[in-house]
């Protein structure tokens, strides 16, 4: 009972990160210092982009490629289905939502799969893990350029389109960092595993760097004089419709392709995850500043019910698994021993 009570509450790092919000909201930093920071969450990104290419073995993406039908499931929702059922969204709730929130919508479609989680669910339901760890990498690295290029595409000129300076920078602090470390893996990969602990400091770092300077210009802006608690609300409900929506889609996928339980397991969380470590940074990059603030709070509260939603199914697939296990152990002792 406890257990299943603290499913409930909320993330740590997402009450930190709620924290980062109110106190940007309260006393949000102006001028030089705001200028500051910004060039500090920069610095982070760079930094944190430069890690993940040090990471990603080319050896083990191609050993994913032996699931090549299972990355494709994963990646074709991810970044196909996904964007068009956001689009959609944007368009029936046109008037419903404020404009910064549909514009968060469309982000949140476009961005990858969750590093950690994502593979963490999997490994709970018994589910492909190998895979999970292949699929997770392979959308963090796609997401480099198809996430920019997918938001100017659904989000079209409603920010004033992606414009050359964002796609620049996109480049300068996503691509060349991830080639940097790609680069220098060989070198640098026994450092970053001696100081696992601090990269990891380091990827929470980035993300409230980000939201911090998000929503001190958005505060600056007046986004909370626009926003009230019923359009939260809504919000909220529209978001947990998404996720709901997300998982049965990714559940359904799963048996039209009809995957054995350890893959559909894996393109379950891998499909309907999406990531607060690469989205923050990426909002801080392609979001105009006005904006970034209200279009956070889709994946904001996306990450935290995937989180809580994820915990119950993941729990409930090992159950399943574990009993279909105990069931061919009984068929196999009939079969060796005959009938009782």
């Amino acid at each position: 009972m406890i257990a299943s009570l603290r499913r409930l509450m909320p993330d740590r790092f997402i009450m930190v990160l709620i924290a980062t919000l109110a106190v940007a909201t309260v006393t949000p930093a102006t001028g030089t210092v705001l200028e500051g920071i910004g060039w500090a969450s920069s610095a982070a990104i760079f930094t944190l982009f430069f890690l993940h290419g040090a990471r990603l073995s080319p050896a083990a993406v191609a050993a994913g490629a032996k699931h090549w039908r299972l990355q494709l499931a994963i990646l074709g929702f991810g970044y196909g289905a996904f964007p068009l059922a956001m689009a959609v969204a944007r368009a029936g709730l046109g008037g419903w939502l404020a404009p910064e929130m549909l514009i968060g919508l469309v982000f949140l479609g476009v961005l990858p799969t969750t590093v950690q989680s994502s593979i963490a669910y999997a490994s709970i339901a018994r589910g492909n893990v190998a895979a999970s760890v292949i699929a997770s990498a392979a959308s963090n690295l796609l997401s480099v350029v198809l996430t920019p290029l997918l938001f100017a595409l659904i989000a079209g000129g409603a920010v004033g389109g992606v414009s050359l300076a964002a796609v620049g920078k996109v480049a300068l602090l996503l691509l060349l960092p991830f080639a940097l470390g790609q680069a220098v893996r060989g070198r640098v990969l026994p450092v970053v595993a001696r100081h696992a602990k601090a990269a990891g400091m380091l990827d929470k770092l980035t993300i409230i760097l980000a939201v911090y300077v998000a929503f001190a210009h958005a505060a600056r802006d007046g986004l909370w004089a626009r926003i009230g608690a019923e359009v939260l609300g809504g919000l909220a409900l529209v978001v947990a419709i998404v996720l709901g929506a997300a998982f049965a889609g990714a559940w359904a996928l799963g048996a039209m392709l009809k995957l054995n339980p350890e893959d559909r397991a894996t393109l379950l969380f891998a499909s309907s995850h999406k990531s607060l470590a690469t989205g923050a940074p990426m909002a801080a990059i392609l979001l105009p500043p006005a904006v970034a603030g209200a279009a956070i709070l889709p994946l904001l509260l996306y990450h935290q019910l995937q989180l809580m939603l994820s915990a119950w199914i993941a729990t409930w697939l090992a159950g399943q698994a574990a009993q279909t296990t105990i069931e061919q152990d009984g068929e196999h002792k009939i079969r060796r021993d005959g009938p009782p």
